[in-house]
């Protein structure tokens, strides 16, 4: 046992210098209070009830730090040196931001469609399958799923909904314990729930109406009453909540005129008051800018709007200064919105994000319990996804990604999906005189049907026709709002040249109905695949070989043309091509 300093003599000869008693006195109580200290660490003990760890947290934190906390940065800026002097709260990969070319599951650890199937058990085990992959990289949160009610074909991310019916949509929330886990039996309303590190935090999205809007123009307004709100597009939303989903994203769009990014009697009245949400609420991509039309028109407007209502807990913001009109500094943008950020994403600012935050907040501007609140929400959510005992990633899940087991469900996924919509003269029989290839093996050309090579094919013989633009190009979000929803060229033609010479097969790959019609009569058997994923063409080819029978029922109505829309199931005018919940169905080759 230690009872001194040693010093040397003016000899040279080593000699203890002894502490006074109210030296040891101090020296045993600093030693006492450094082991009480790590005693009660409250928020390290998973044992401790959830809102104790919360509270012990915060107590702890500095201004500084729960700022960091409520910031969010695009990984390209996350440097070790960065997270360690911004305590930044969490990373995000923005859209094309990847490690590398292919990179694997390694890789992405180091950087730190909408199936059309009504099978809600089929949705779980793909939200868990997806979780699992998602942590393999490294990533702990997914933006899913996509619980809007695409009222509207138009819309360009028609594909992202389930179903034009809520009760479908709502049976889908079933995906959210895929991702997050099977709730408790004696969790709160309300409360998030992520259940280990083979699940991930889940996001209800668009919070709400997003498939509602006028004419399906991505990001507009949805003329609905209030009833028609609550019973059409809101009933996900209680199945989301009640099944612990962790974050609600806000969406685009506006309700009557009034965009939900400034929403309080949704946002914070309705979500966080009537419904008891706890997790917390993120905004769209720079969804605080597109308040106004043109964005940023008149941000002052935009900033407050965001203060009336108050709700919002996570912003994702491009660049916060250019956002900015030249009368609104930083210190009156932040002063007026009261503060609902907790997150910027790719902030090519973001330390002066902090620095004046910080200032707003020291100079009782903004007042410190909205801060609080914000950084309650956010420790709740990493405190059930367990981030505090597993922070690290897990490479031992490194396998999981794309493994033979999950490549299987997704098939499964894509052969449940089709939805068969026309088979001929017999709608029972599968087509098992198809084929597909030439008698060499080489992949059949629809080209060669053209003039005289017609002569080459048997009348009776089927041809499969999936051509690659008999349907849609690839798109996403507000670049497939389309006015018409036509198959391009040369997909009509190559429809009447291959139909018109032989028996054929249709296989149309889109997100949403399109006009088909017109070409009905000459296709001899036609099959929606909708956009089947990586899978699908084993899965597509399992169900036209007859190796297993169609079963998909159509979850939105197939109109005949756009002059009808939005037409759907239940309204006065429907007059639908294919109804909605239609679907031929076939028996597997070896049960026929």
């Amino acid at each position: 046992m230690c009872t001194g300093v040693p010093k040397k003599s003016g000899n040279g000869v080593n000699t203890i210098r002894i502490f006074s008693m109210p030296m040891w006195f101090l020296v045993v109580l600093c030693l006492c209070a450094a082991f009480t200290e790590a005693e009660n660490l409250k928020y390290k003990d998973p044992k401790q009830p959830l809102n104790v760890r919360i509270k012990d947290l915060m107590k702890r934190m500095t201004l500084e730090e729960k700022i960091g906390q409520m910031t969010q940065i695009e990984r390209k800026l996350a440097s070790p040196d960065v997270m360690k002097k911004y305590f930044i709260g969490s990373v995000l990969s923005g859209g094309g931001s990847v490690p590398g070319p292919k990179a694997s599951a390694e890789e992405w650890v180091n950087m730190e469609g909408k199936l059309r199937v009504e099978d809600p058990d089929l949705l779980k085990r793909i939200g868990a399958a997806t979780a699992l992959e998602v942590r393999a990289t490294g990533i702990p949160y997914a933006f899913a799923p996509c619980i809007a009610v695409c009222r509207d074909p138009r819309w360009g991310r028609c594909y992202e909904s389930y179903s034009e019916d809520h009760k479908i949509v709502q049976a889908m929330t079933e995906i959210i314990p895929g991702l997050q886990g099977d709730l408790p039996a004696n969790s709160r309303k309300g409360v998030p729930f992520v259940a280990g590190k083979t699940k991930v935090a889940g996001c209800a999205k668009h919070f709400v109406g997003d498939g509602g809007t006028v004419n399906g123009i991505d990001e507009n307004n949805t003329v609905i009453d209030y009833n028609g709100l609550l019973n059409i597009h809101m009933p996900a939303y209680f199945d989301s909540i009640r099944k612990g989903v962790a974050t609600v994203m806000v969406s685009y769009s506006s309700w009557n005129g009034k965009k939900m990014h400034a929403n309080q009697e949704l946002v914070t009245g309705f979500l966080k008051n009537k419904l008891k949400f706890r997790g917390f609420v993120i905004s769209d991509w720079q969804g605080i800018d597109r308040i106004t039309s043109p964005p940023h028109v008149n941000y002052s407007y935009s900033v407050q709007a965001e203060f009336l209502q108050e709700s919002t807990w996570l912003v994702n913001i491009y660049d916060l200064r250019s956002q900015l009109s030249p009368k609104c500094n930083l210190e009156v943008w932040f002063s007026a919105r009261g503060i609902l950020l907790i997150a910027i994403m790719l902030p090519e600012n973001f330390t002066e994000f902090i620095d004046d935050l910080t200032f707003q907040v020291k100079n009782n501007v903004i007042p410190m319990s909205r801060i609080d609140d914000a950084v309650r929400r956010i420790l709740r959510v990493k405190f059930v996804m367990g981030l505090f005992e597993d922070p690290i990633a897990d490479l031992s899940l490194a396998d999981k990604l794309g493994n033979q087991e999950h490549r299987d469900l997704a098939r499964e996924a894509a052969r449940k999906s089709l939805v068969l919509l026309k088979n001929g003269k017999n709608a029972n029989q599968p087509n098992y005189n198809l084929r597909c290839c030439q008698k060499d093996g080489r992949p059949f050309n629809a080209s060669r049907l053209h003039g005289e090579s017609r002569r080459e094919f048997r009348q009776d013989q089927w041809i499969l026709l999936r051509y690659r633009k008999s349907g849609e190009v690839p798109y996403a979000e507000m670049f497939g709002d389309s006015k018409n929803l036509s198959i391009i060229d040369p997909g009509p033609s190559t429809i009447k040249n291959v139909c018109g010479a032989v028996k054929c097969v249709v296989v149309v790959v889109s997100g949403r109905p399109v006009v088909i019609e017109p070409y009905l009569a000459q296709i001899d058997a036609l099959v929606a695949a909708w956009l089947p994923g990586s899978e699908g063409g084993p899965g597509i080819a399992d169900a036209l070989f007859g190796d297993y029978g169609f079963t998909g029922k159509l979850a939105r109505t197939w109109f005949k043309s756009v002059d009808q829309l939005p037409m759907n199931v239940g309204d006065p005018h429907y007059d639908p091509l294919f109804a909605f919940g239609f679907g031929l169905t076939t028996k597997a080759r070896q049960q026929n």
